[in-house]
């Protein structure tokens, strides 16, 4: 159905991809692996009319098709889902999805009611209990996912490329993608799908299409391939992730958490969290697992003094009760949060590194002294092993691990007590998440205390000394990883 043909791009410096051939078939799910640079997404906007400069060929349907626009594209059937969520914060959900493709009524007016008629359609086929007429920045990261894919299966699309869609999602979520991407097969729609998720590849997808370094590696069939096999192929050599054994953590509390609550910011008399309580001792992995609404990132936010006229409760630091107003409260008792939306919240991208990793210490280093920050900056290059030609590269030209990276490196500037981390490896590949793994480990092995928000249960058992399970906002279990599994920490969460 869709095909690249000797594809080359290249970018001031770097050779993003190297003649790529690759097929992708309908009726089937295609999936494309690889690690953070392998040129994956470079090879999407390709395909879909966002970069127009390349060489090499695109065949859809037998036929050399060449898009200069991205509406191009999409009048062709190509339709993609985003890695990097594009969408206007203050326009509600039914002005997103209809952005370009406005209903009208025959008086030249827009049909609001119709299209926010479709637009509830596509949010119950989605299960997302939101209404069409919620803005956007009201949402969710994993929510506002769904409203990406919701874009494209608006479209009357052929062929739908999706850039890690379950990246923000939780289990039941992705397990109701799942359900909607087989009924596309069904409709003979093509599917191009990327994902760092190894086990879910192996649910989802037929096909697969292994880059690396902008060169297309191999292809076959995902029932005739291993896992093991896959990552090598991936990475070059083996990559195997060890999970947490030893316990490194003393008796001594950190972080104390005693009956917080937290009202919530739109329904009057209902709580986003209730009566959590919980402490971090020091040197310990505290992971926190629940699907999506259970308040995990909401808890995150009040222990970082981002809630503190809707919180109720005491946090203890170091045995000492704190009252925490605001961030800058939490950093200088020790806390440090490296949010989920890396993007957005944890990065300036059009600054450089060294200017991201001093963000947090102005009132420490001395303002703009550049070679002080290019100081620091190339410690942290050096200690979190990020991959960059020098310390000024720009944040927005780095992959997703590396990325990650300088949040982190920012955060460890300012020597903290407690590390909160929301979702650390979101859209980040295997080797880049080995990484960040042995980099928690050997940070509480220096007697930091680190709490993990994940939605991936082998992360939080592979990771954790203990696990705090939460549903709807409470506290449901706290549990050791060794008496932990899969259908117990699901059993709780649900």
């Amino acid at each position: 159905m869709l095909q690249a043909i000797n594809i080359s791009k290249s970018f001031p410096g770097v050779k993003a991809l190297n003649a790529v051939n690759l097929s992708f078939y309908p009726s089937k799910v295609n999936a494309i692996l690889g690690e953070n640079g392998a040129g994956k997404s470079t090879l999407l906007k390709i395909l879909t009319g966002v970069y127009t400069e390349y060489e090499g060929e695109i065949r859809l349907n037998e036929s050399t098709v060449k898009f200069k626009t991205i509406k191009d594209a999409q009048k062709a059937g190509i339709a993609i889902i985003h890695q990097e969520l594009n969408l206007i914060p203050t326009l509600s959900i039914t002005e997103n999805l209809f952005l370009g493709q406005e209903i009208y009524t025959k008086w030249g007016l827009l049909d609001s009611k119709k299209m926010n008629q479709k637009a509830e359609e596509l949010l119950k086929k989605l299960q997302l209990n939101s209404s069409p007429t919620t803005l956007i920045q009201n949402l969710k990261v994993g929510e506002q996912q769904l409203i990406e894919i919701a874009k494209a299966l608006l479209t009357d699309a052929q062929i739908i490329l999706m850039d890690e869609p379950t990246s923000a999602l939780s289990d039941k979520e992705i397990d109701n993608l799942h359900r909607i991407i087989h009924e596309l097969k069904n409709e003979d729609k093509t599917i191009v799908y990327i994902s760092h998720k190894m086990d879910e590849l192996f649910q989802i997808a037929d096909t697969y299409n292994v880059m690396r370094d902008g060169n297309s590696i191999d292809a076959g069939e995902m029932a005739q391939a291993s896992e093991q096999d896959l990552i090598r192929k991936m990475v070059g050599r083996e990559v195997k992730i060890e999970k947490k054994t030893a316990t490194n953590f003393s008796n001594e509390n950190i972080l104390e958490v005693k009956n917080l609550n937290l009202k919530h910011p739109h329904i009057t008399n209902k709580d986003q969290l209730k009566d959590i309580s919980f402490n971090v001792k020091k040197g310990e992995i505290l992971g926190i697992f629940g699907l999506m609404g259970a308040g995990r990132t909401e808890l995150l936010e009040t222990i970082f003094g981002m809630n503190p006229a809707s919180m109720t409760g005491e946090i203890t630091i170091d045995n000492q009760t704190v009252s925490l107003k605001s961030p800058k409260d939490a950093i200088q008792y020790g806390i440090a949060f490296a949010t989920e939306d890396r993007k957005t919240e944890g990065l300036i991208l059009g600054m450089s590194i060294s200017s991201n990793i001093s963000l947090t210490t102005l009132q420490t280093t001395q303002l703009l002294n550049e070679s002080q920050e290019k100081s620091v900056a190339h410690d942290y290059i050096k200690q979190l092993g990020i991959k960059t030609p020098s310390e000024s590269q720009l944040c927005v030209n780095l992959s997703g691990g590396n990325q990650q990276k300088v949040v982190l490196a920012k955060w460890l500037s300012t020597n903290p007590k407690v590390l909160l981390l929301d979702e650390p490896t979101r859209g980040i590949d295997i080797n880049a998440k080995n990484e960040i793994y042995e980099l928690i480990k050997k940070l509480t092995h220096e007697g930091k205390s680190i709490v993990v928000v994940s939605s991936e249960i082998p992360e939080i058992l592979a990771l954790s000394d203990r696990i705090l399970v939460m549903s709807e906002g409470q506290m449901k279990a706290t549990l050791l990883t060794s008496e932990a599994n899969e259908d117990i920490l699901l059993k709780y969460a649900i």
